[in-house]
């Protein structure tokens, strides 16, 4: 009897141990994600598409953060790790996050892991001026475009989560209903701006596919990636042109030292041609999480303004 007693008390605790395993197993999943999808991007623009996309069924990390320049960026230890316990991952592609690609591409083979700009046709793709081989990454700047792009990570989200399809095409559609508006606002905003003025002036040529969306003549000391070495013979074109055109206004990237647009400044100033710094724009990084401009629109908005007080 006695024995009997014992077989059974083993029997429950042995039990007891499999559920107490199961319930603390399920408890740590809960606790690591609330149930919602992780998902790590490289840039805080696409970081913001996915928030706005995926709403409450997505948790997102971006590895870049503000003032951050994506064309020299590396990834770091921390960062592996992120992506290692992402369930799905977005990055531009296009070449833009160059430093950080081979990663990503072993990444690839593990999970699903979307260049989002390489869904974009070639032929609406802006050519590299200097390498005919190349692309402009910095499509988010064409608003049609950066829907377009938007539009993967709609379809990978309900790929890996298709029970929430509805859900994920709705948001969309009203996000994207907010990126129209933001579009009409800034062609409304840039036509204010007289035809002999539209030249915008940056640290490095970023705002291509911004001077092609708003007719306007774009000019960058450094090409289109920050890799891009410059000389003083590139601060002497950009100066001659200047003086040349009567530009009074050149502007500064967040991502960017000033160093660069400074020498061109001060090089207009010994031709005795008086230039000013127009204002910060965000180029490849948004503003601090939290403000406006930490937003896709907030950012698109903020540059809009900046460029129209002081080029009208």
């Amino acid at each position: 009897m006695v024995e009997e007693m014992q077989k059974i008390m083993r029997l429950l605790l042995f039990f007891s141990l499999v559920l107490l395993g199961a319930c603390s197993n399920e408890s740590t999943g809960v606790e690591k994600s609330d149930g919602k999808i992780m998902v790590t991007t490289t840039i805080g623009q696409i970081a913001d598409g996915v928030k706005n996309i995926g709403g409450d069924k997505v948790e997102v990390i971006s590895l870049m953060g503000p003032g951050t320049d994506p064309h020299l960026y590396k990834a770091t230890q921390g960062d592996i790790e992120k992506l290692e316990k992402a369930d799905i991952i977005f990055y531009n592609g296009l070449h833009l996050e160059g430093k950080v690609l081979d990663v990503l591409k072993k990444i690839n083979d593990k999970k699903p892991t979307y260049a989002i700009g390489e869904v974009i046709s070639e032929g609406s793709l802006l050519e590299d001026t200097e390498d005919s081989s190349a692309v402009d990454p910095h499509i988010w700047f064409d608003i049609s475009l950066w829907q377009q792009a938007l539009e993967k990570v709609r379809d990978g989200l309900i790929e890996i989560d298709p029970d929430n399809e509805e859900y994920y095409s709705k948001n969309a559609d009203d996000y994207f209903s907010e990126l129209d508006r933001l579009k009409e606002y800034a062609e409304e905003e840039m036509a204010k701006i007289p035809s002999e003025q539209r030249v915008l002036v940056t640290a490095h040529d970023a705002f291509g596919y911004f001077g092609a969306a708003y007719n306007m003549e774009v000019m960058g000391l450094q090409g289109l990636s920050t890799e891009s070495e410059y000389g003083l013979g590139d601060v002497q074109e950009l100066v001659d042109l200047l003086v040349e055109r009567n530009i009074k206004a050149v502007f500064i990237e967040s991502s960017i030292s000033e160093r660069s647009i400074n020498a061109v400044i001060e090089g207009a100033k010994q031709k005795g041609h008086e230039v000013t710094i127009g204002g910060e724009l965000f180029s490849d990084a948004m503003g601090e999480e939290g403000t406006e401009e930490g937003t896709y629109i907030g950012m698109y908005r903020h540059n809009v303004k900046t460029i129209t007080d002081s080029l009208q």
